[in-house]
């Protein structure tokens, strides 16, 4: 099983192409995680297509419940944000949240 990170999937090229040559080199089932899931044309299509189980992503771009295909997940980012701003508020430590 194999889990493949990145930053961001924008038209869906790489992470597509990884998780073929992940599956070509033994993988038996590919999963995927990114921050910002731009999805410009035509991801939609590719991830549909790729051999990734599901992909997580996060909501700082919003997604269009309509056009978002099946095995993409999105996790909110807001409590994480909330958090921050909270302790910047308390002048507490922000650093803390990613021990």
């Amino acid at each position: 099983v194999a889990i493949m990170v990145d930053d961001l999937i924008d038209t869906g090229g790489t992470i597509a192409h990884g998780a073929q040559a992940l599956v070509r080199d033994g993988a038996t089932k590919v999963y995927a995680c990114c921050t910002h899931p731009v999805f410009s044309h035509p991801a939609v299509e590719r991830l549909q297509e790729a051999p990734i189980e599901e992909v997580v992503v996060t909501n700082t771009i919003p997604q269009d419940p309509v056009t978002k295909p099946a095995k993409v997940k999105v996790l909110s980012v807001a409590p994480l944000f909330g958090e921050a701003i909270r302790r910047i508020f308390e002048e507490t430590s922000v650093s803390t949240l990613f021990d």
